[in-house]
Formats: C-alpha cells, structure tokens, sequence
C-alpha cells in the first residue's frame, strides 16, 4: 500500500482533472486561476474546464484563448450568484468524497477555506492533520480546530508547537480549555492567561485535576496583585 504522503504534490501541472474541479470550484483568490492556467499549457482539456467555470477571470480565458488559438468571446451573461453559492458546499462535499486519500491530501494543502473547512473533518487523520499545513489556514479556522474535541491529540500538539498561532490569545485559550490538549502542553500555556480566565480555568471540571491546580497556584500568585 502506498504510504499517502507520497502521493502529495502541489504541482497543478500534474495533478488529476477532478482535483482541479474541486480546487477551482472554492477559488476565492483569482491568482488560483491564472496558476493553473499556466502550469497546464498543454493540458487541453484543464484549460476547457478553466474555460467553461463562471468564475474564471476574463483575463485568465483570454490567455487561454491565446493558447487554443481560439477567437475571444464575449463575456457570458453571469448567472443566478446566490443560488451558485447556496449550492456550491454541497457540491464540493460530494466531489470530495470521491476522490482518493493522496488527492484529499492536495487538496488539504493547497484547498480554499471551504474545502479546509470539510477536510479538516475528514476520517483519514493525514489528510485532517495536512489541513493545518496549509499556508492559507487563517487563526479564526485554528482556534476553531484548537477548540475542538473531535480532532485527533496530534492536531492539537501541532498547533502548539506553532508559535505564530500561540501568538494569538484566543487559540492559546482555546488549547488549554480544550480537554483534549495533554496536560503537559496546556500547563505551558497558563502562565500567559489572564486572571479572569484563570478564575474561569479553577472552575472547569471539563479540563484535567493538573490543569485547575496549576491555575489555582498561578491566580493565588496573581490574583492579590489584580
């Protein structure tokens, strides 16, 4: 069997035409569509499907009519946007779902926030865990991952080891009032909560004994000087 990580690549140039269906189907940044555009110059077909989406940028499909050597057509009449986007998560769920765990991983790391937003609740944990490699994961998606209790402990760990996210107050909250986070990782972080989340923290019997006495110890230094 295939070890999937291998199967990872963020070369548009090779990835398979139903990837690029789903890729362009989330595209909230126009650049998408030109990087694809010119990494499948002799791909006919990708630049036919490029070609027929509605959100494809004008100047995108006249560098591709250049390439086809085709006439330039007129704008098409644009169609019914909110009922487009209405559908369009279910759409991008069923596509999904039938793509193979070495795509689901491409799309992991290279995906707009929609498809971030159902792979990181995919069954295969490389394919969740790759969610949080991608360089477009924005810290409200983080902390929501650091929030929740259905990600694997691995999530949870990489998210700690991340200073730039650790940055952020809400997703270090967000990891020590997690009951999943290890004990070890989330007594790190108590030390730089506020005392009235430390009060919070004393309260939660959803977090380990380790964590509330750790909070209890820091707030009975803190809280006289508050």
């Amino acid at each position: 069997m295939e070890d999937p990580k291998i199967l990872i690549s963020l070369d548009l140039s090779v990835a398979s035409k139903e990837v690029i269906e789903v890729l362009i189907e989330d595209a909230s940044e126009p650049a998408l569509f030109d990087e694809i555009a010119r990494a499948n110059q002799g791909r006919q077909e990708i630049l036919e499907l490029l070609l027929q989406h509605p959100d494809t940028p004008e100047q995108v499909k006249t560098f591709i009519w250049g390439i086809l050597q085709l006439p330039v057509k007129p704008q098409a009449k644009a169609v019914d946007e909110q009922k487009q986007k209405q559908a369009k998560p279910q759409k991008l769920l069923q596509r999904i779902q039938t793509l193979s765990v070495g795509e689901r991983l491409q799309l992991a790391l290279k995906g707009g926030r929609e498809i971030r937003g159902i792979l990181v609740k995919d069954s295969n944990k490389q394919v969740m865990l790759s969610v949080l490699d991608n360089q477009k994961i924005t810290d409200s998606e983080v902390e929501l991952i650091a929030k929740s209790r259905q990600v694997p402990e691995e999530a949870l760990r990489m998210i700690s080891k991340n200073r730039e996210w650790l940055k952020n107050y809400a997703i270090s909250y967000a990891l020590v009032t997690n009951p999943k986070t290890p004990p070890g990782i989330s007594v790190t972080l108590i030390s730089s909560l506020k005392v009235k989340d430390l009060v919070l923290l004393d309260k939660n019997r959803n977090v380990p004994e380790l964590v509330r006495t750790a909070a209890k110890r820091l707030l009975a230094v803190r809280k006289p000087q508050g």
